[in-house]
Parts: structure tokens; C-alpha cells; sequence
């Protein structure tokens, strides 16, 4: 890691960006590792083998007041719940307590992405550019007034949004890699605003509209998916089949309540499923295509416009591509309702369709398997096996009885006393921030927005932050929830899901860029800033710049959720008292070099 920052200095680095390239080395403490796919069927996992990974984490039991006592209390929360903490939110929260603020949220109606790109056409109407796909996202998580219909819209749903950006996550789709989405920007926006309507909703619902969404269709090559024909060559194609398995909903081997896997008698993870199971729901998935497709007398039709109501419906099932003859094994496990796991031929595809989601949303894994991921997205990297247990339980029953009720899981997640007691947590208790919701965090805390209210980040977010939503290079996201850097994390059977984005080249490029945003994209910059540039708001700290312990504080309080250690505020202390404030602009000046530090600082990135 030496030759690093060597070669950094080599090249002319200035010193903030040596200091942010030794802090975040050290953070890292190694160089990733390509990702790891395993287990496969068969295959042995050192982090799942461990004898002593269960007793890692082990929550005791605690309670904790329902109204947060301090400021830095309500920010921890709001870091977990939403894209960044902002002085309102942390006021609303003391006030109304966490039970009904999380109510609160699920009661705002959903933002919406296909909304925003269908007023904005107005303003360009021949313009379809996925730019504005991230604009959209921009709007809906930085929150706010509507830049285009702000008397009439306001973006206040925080929580649902962030609750979307984690499922975007984890089922994934990306118009990175593939031609017909990069040209299907309002099929893509719909299918995250079904993540948002279906955040709080019903899992098994959530799964059937991922299922049949085109875009999905087109990622996983579902759609226009045939029945065998042995005469053509013709097999049933198993891309869906395999992720909706792998990635959305039971995972590779089976799982605890708890979400450790259950062994075998020689102490080997027993598979989820096998390539019976594989071949069997890749018949299940056959027979769908483009809404619209079958009134045109053709199965294979395609729609090029770009707003046709086809990218916006779910696909429809043509009885005479679909494999319905054959006897299709599905998975097998404790109480499944099929004989065997299999489902009888003769069936029609949406009798089909709906048994194997039926069969995957009952089996026993997707409560600690969904559950687990959603913790890691919000709360922790390394839950432990009894947090993981409690919130699978409110997957498998939310108190009344319905399975994969979403909202009670997500608040089982967000109350557990894990998340809300430190005294509850494990010593490695935390998660690393990912690079774009540094940035949202800086705009909401701040009061970031543009001249024009959009904002045109796309290829610099995509350059900087290496992180764009729903643009990952795979099926498999930016980062595998299982990612484990060498060294102490994987010696620990711990995982670092967001630092397989710390590669040599993003750490720098994510200083440079968070640097500019703050020293260059302010409101009232002398040099002026676009448009479309979101520019902070930093008048409220440039009124505390003389009072040095009281704008430690508010920015402890809004970026480090009241956790500063008492060695930062020194460190911070001593060098913005070495700096003038004699002048509005040194004023400034010095608020924003404590802002730089501590957004750089490993205090700040890793969330805990």
C-alpha cells in the first residue's frame, strides 16, 4: 500500500489528497480481492466454516427508550433510515420518537422516478437520455420540493426510498451491460419505482412483480424464454432461473433461523438446491413476453419507444411457448406444499408461475436470507446470528400472522436493540458508508440544490463514486454482501461488503470529488457554478466559524451522529485555529476544511 501513496505524490497529489489516501489505507488496512462467488453446490466456504462464527456478535438482551435522548442518538438512526441526517429531521424524530416516525414515512406517498422523467419531458421532449434516470433518483433521495412541480409535489419519503435502494441491491438490474435498457430509461425507472410502491408491501408480491417486470425480462433473459425443442435445439434458458434462487430470495445452502448454515454430518453446508431445481423453475419461466405482443400475433415483438405502455406492464404469457407438459422439480425442503418439491405437468404458465413463487416464498431461508441483506444495507456488515434470528422471525410472522410482511421487517431491522443500543452491539458493530450515500448525506445535511433543480451527475458519479444506481457491472451489484477483504476481516469470519469499491483508483477519485463539492460547489462562489450543479448551503456554519466548539459540534452531530472521538476534536481544533476567520471567505475557508476532514476521516466513512 506504500507504493500508493508514493505513486500518488509521484504525480503531483497535493497534501489533502495524501492525507485522505493514508486514512483510507488505513481504514482499509489491504488491497480487495477479486469477489467471491461461493458456495457453490459442493463447494467449502472458510467463512461459513468456522466453529466459533455463531458466538461472533452475540447480542445481549436490551432495551432502549422509544424518543432518542440526544441529537446524537436521533442522526445514528436517521443514518441507518434515510440518505443523511438534516437538522429538521433530527428535530422531527425527538420529537415524535422512532415508532412514529418510521409510521410517518410509510404513510408519505411514494416518489416517483417514471413521474419525474414524463414532466420532464415537457421541458425536453426528445430526450430520453438514463441521465435523467439518475436525476430522478437525485430528486427522490436528496428529498424536497419537486424541481419541476414544486407546488405540487414534495419528496418526504426518506425511509421508502432508502428501503428501494437497498432491494436495488439485491435484485438487481443494471442498463451498464445491456444495449436495450441503456435505451429503456422509463422501463428502468419503473422498475425501481416498483421497488419503492412494494418496499413496505408483501414479499411474495414484491417477488411476482420483479418477476414479470420486462426490464427484469431483458436482464435475465426471461423474457421470450421458450419451451425445449429438441428439433430446433431449443433448451429453456436459466439466467432467471438461477438468480431469482441464488440472489433474491434463499441463497446457496440452508440456513438457520439465524441465518448460519445448517452442516452436514461432516460438517460441510448442505445446497440449497441442484441443477434438477435449476432445470425445473427454467421451465417454469417459459412462454413470457412484452405486454402487447400477443395482440400483435407475434411472440417475439419488440417495442422501441421508449414510453411505450409495454416497458411499464407486466409480461404476458403465451400458452404455446410455455413448457407446460413437462414435470418440473422445485425446491425441496421441511413442509413444502408440493409432493416432492415437484409440480405436475399439464399446468398453464401463470398456474405455473405462481406454484414456484409460492415455493420459494415459503421456503425457510428467505427470512435470514432477505433479512440479513437489508440489515447490511442499513444497519451493520456482521449482524449477529441473534439479530439476523429476530428479524427472521418478523419475516416468518409479523405478529398476525402473515409471512413476508416487509414493514415489520424493516422495523424489526431499524428497532432491534442491536441497532439501537450500543451497549447491544458487537465489537465489530458498524458498516462502511458507500460513496454515493456520501454524497446524499452531504446535499440533505447541507441543503445541497441546483439553480435548476436537476442535477446531470451521471458519468462523473459513475467516474468518481464508482456507484450509480442500477448500473452495476453485474447481476451481482457493485460489491458481494459476502465480500471479506484478506487479512483481519476474513481471519475474523467478518465482511466488508462496500470496501470492494476501495480499489487504488476509486479511493483517490472519491476524495478529489467529495473535495470539489465542498470547496468548489457552494452557494455564492465568486467563480459562479452551473446550472445543474448541486451547490451547498454553508451560511449556517460560516455564522459559527468563530465559535469553534460549536461547529465541531453541529457537524458532529449531523456527520458523525455524536460519536467524535475526543482525539478528532482536537485534531480538528488545533487546525481550524491555525486558520484566519477574519474575513467571510476565511470564515468560510475554515468551515469547509473541517467539513473535508470529516467526511475523509474513518470516523465518518465507517457508519456505526
Amino acid at each position: 500500500m506504500k507504493s500508493t501513496l508514493l505513486r500518488a505524490a509521484r504525480m503531483g497529489a497535493s497534501s489533502r489528497l495524501l492525507l485522505a489516501l493514508g486514512i483510507l489505507i488505513a481504514l482499509r488496512g489491504v488491497t480487495p480481492t477479486p469477489d467471491y462467488g461461493g458456495p457453490y453446490p459442493g463447494a467449502p466456504d472458510p467463512l461459513l466454516l468456522r466453529a466459533d462464527r455463531g458466538a461472533i456478535g452475540a447480542a445481549p438482551a436490551a432495551r432502549f427508550a422509544d424518543i432518542p435522548a440526544t441529537d446524537g442518538e436521533a442522526a445514528r438512526f436517521l443514518a441507518q433510515a434515510t440518505f443523511g441526517p438534516t437538522r429538521e429531521d433530527i428535530d422531527r424524530l425527538k420529537q415524535i420518537g422512532y415508532t412514529a416516525w418510521i409510521n410517518e414515512q410509510i404513510g408519505f406517498p411514494a416518489s416517483s422516478q417514471l413521474t419525474f422523467l414524463k414532466n420532464a419531458r415537457v421541458r425536453r421532449p426528445d430526450d430520453f437520455s438514463r441521465d435523467w434516470r439518475l436525476d430522478a433518483w437525485f430528486v427522490n433521495a436528496v428529498g424536497g420540493k419537486d424541481p419541476i412541480k414544486p407546488t405540487l409535489i414534495v419528496h418526504r419519503d426518506q425511509l421508502r426510498q432508502r428501503v428501494a435502494f437497498a432491494l436495488s441491491q439485491i435484485m438487481v438490474v443494471s442498463d451498464a451491460t445491456s444495449d436495450p435498457l441503456y435505451h429503456a430509461s422509463y422501463g428502468m425507472s419503473h422498475y425501481y419505482d416498483t421497488l419503492a410502491r412494494d418496499a413496505f408491501g408483501n414479499y411474495r408480491t414484491l417477488l411476482e412483480d420483479v418477476t414479470l417486470h420486462p426490464v427484469m425480462g431483458i436482464y435475465l433473459s426471461m423474457l421470450q424464454n421458450r419451451k425445449p425443442d429438441p428439433v430446433n435445439n431449443i433448451r429453456p434458458d436459466e439466467n432467471f432461473a438461477r438468480e431469482v434462487m441464488q440472489l433474491f430470495s434463499v441463497g446457496l445452502v440452508q440456513l438457520k433461523q439465524d441465518g448460519t448454515p445448517l452442516l452436514d454430518a461432516a460438517q460441510n453446508p448442505i445446497p440449497t438446491y441442484g441443477q434438477d431445481t435449476v432445470r425445473g423453475f427454467a421451465h417454469v419461466f417459459t412462454g413470457w413476453t412484452f405486454k402487447g405482443c400477443q395482440a400483435e400475433g407475434s411472440f417475439d415483438c419488440y417495442f422501441y419507444e421508449v414510453d411505450a405502455p409495454a416497458w411499464v406492464s407486466p409480461m404476458e404469457n403465451h400458452a404455446a411457448y410455455h413448457a407446460s407438459a413437462q414435470e418440473k422439480q422445485l425446491l425441496l425442503y421441511p413442509g413444502v406444499s408440493l409432493p416432492g418439491g415437484k409440480l405436475a405437468g399439464g399446468g398453464s404458465g401463470r398456474g405455473d408461475l405462481s406454484a414456484a413463487l409460492d415455493n420459494i416464498f415459503n421456503h425457510p431461508n428467505v427470512g435470514p436470507f432477505i433479512g440479513k441483506q437489508l440489515i447490511q444495507r442499513l444497519v451493520t456488515s456482521n449482524p449477529s446470528p441473534a439479530y439476523v434470528g429476530r428479524v427472521a422471525a418478523a419475516f416468518d410472522n409479523n405478529g398476525q400472522g402473515v409471512r413476508g410482511d416487509l414493514r415489520a421487517v424493516v422495523s424489526a431491522i431499524l428497532l432491534d436493540p442491536e441497532a439501537r443500543d450500543p451497549a447491544a452491539q458487537p465489537a465489530h458493530f458498524g458498516k462502511v458508508r458507500e460513496p454515493i450515500l456520501r454524497l446524499t448525506h452531504l446535499w440533505r445535511a447541507l441543503k445541497g440544490k441546483s439553480k435548476s433543480g436537476h442535477t446531470e451527475e451521471f458519468w462523473s458519479v459513475d467516474n468518481y463514486l464508482g456507484q450509480v444506481p442500477m448500473y452495476a457491472p453485474s447481476v451481482f451489484n457493485f460489491f458481494s454482501p459476502r465480500y471479506s477483504p484478506n487479512g483481519e476481516p476474513q481471519s475474523l469470519g467478518l465482511v466488508a461488503p462496500e470496501l470492494q469499491l476501495a480499489t487504488d483508483y476509486m479511493m483517490p477519485a472519491n476524495e478529489s470529488y467529495l473535495m470539489r463539492k465542498i470547496f468548489e460547489a457552494y452557494i455564492g462562489n465568486p467563480e459562479g457554478i452551473g446550472n445543474d450543479e448541486v451547490a451547498i448551503d454553508l451560511s449556517a456554519e460560516i455564522a459559527l466559524a468563530n465559535n469553534i466548539p460549536a461547529l465541531i459540534a453541529r457537524y458532529d452531530a449531523l456527520f458523525l451522529s455524536g460519536q467524535m472521538t475526543e482525539q478528532m476534536k482536537q485534531v480538528l481544533t488545533e487546525r481550524l485555529s491555525g486558520m484566519p476567520a477574519n474575513t467571510t471567505a476565511a470564515k468560510r475557508l475554515r468551515v469547509q476544511e473541517a467539513l473535508y476532514v470529516i467526511v475523509n476521516s474513518p470516523d465518518y466513512i465507517v457508519q456505526k
